[in-house]
């Protein structure tokens, strides 16, 4: 069938969400933007992993202390995942995760559980809220690294977990209660600020979160994206029992 003289070819999509990863990665701000993304999250991996094996001995049965370690593997693969797909687009893994290695260390040492049931609050709120950060990001990403981004963010099985055990406690002494609630409000203002440090740090990040790459910025969507993600600690405080 013979193409019509005033046919004219669909164009070209701009939106790097409707790209692949080999289409996207021609701009080189993107491309800086997407290894600073993946080296963050690789770091927020291996240290989630070492923190978890860490709480384990905090486990008051063998029982818990077998599931934070199960938890702590999926971790482990999650940071192979990561790695891999930065060999993979010729970039040394290490050097990705660097710049980010302070920020999320100084998390870690500054919001460091004093007991089992402050773990499992920080496993379960703290970790959710970066979860709820990269989801938002992964929005804005090209649909291989977007895949990858999402995959890497499976719950390992804290939510659950952690909901039954603090419940469980609260109901068996319902003063833990206060303190667990401040606990996880100042794990909220710390996990806020260590992601707004990390973001302000890397300029092609920080142009990736507003759209600025290719899609246009948008500074009113920033804000409510950081409105959705209180929302959702709302209502994960709701599920431990706490008040937010």
């Amino acid at each position: 069938m013979e193409t019509p003289d005033n046919a004219t070819e669909a164009p070209a999509t701009t939106r790097i969400a409707d790209q692949d990863w080999a289409t996207a990665s021609a701009q080189p701000q993107y491309r800086a933007a997407v290894v600073d993304l993946l080296g963050a999250l690789a770091y927020g991996e291996l240290a989630a992993f070492e923190r978890l094996a860490e709480d384990a001995k905090l486990a008051p049965t063998l029982a818990d202390k077998a599931e934070l370690a199960k938890m702590a593997s999926a971790e482990f693969h999650h940071f192979e995942q990561l790695t891999q797909r930065l060999t993979a687009i010729e970039v040394e893994s290490t050097a990705a995760m660097e710049p980010f290695a302070r920020a999320l260390d100084d998390f870690h040492r500054q919001t460091a559980p004093s007991d089992w049931l402050e773990g499992l609050v920080k496993a379960y709120v703290g970790d959710s809220i970066a979860s709820d950060f990269y989801r938002e990001v992964a929005v804005r990403l090209d649909s291989d690294t977007r895949s990858l981004v999402l995959a890497v963010l499976d719950d390992t099985g804290h939510g659950n977990f952690a909901v039954e055990k603090v419940r469980a406690a609260i109901e068996a002494d319902p003063r833990l209660g206060g303190r667990l609630a401040l606990w996880a409000r100042r794990l909220m203002g710390e996990a806020l600020s260590q992601a707004q440090r990390v973001v302000a740090d890397r300029d092609a990040l920080s142009t990736m979160l507003v759209g600025g790459v290719a899609d246009g910025f948008d500074l009113a969507e920033v804000g409510r994206m950081f409105s959705r993600i209180t929302e959702a600690h709302t209502k994960r405080m709701a599920a431990l029992g706490l008040a937010a």
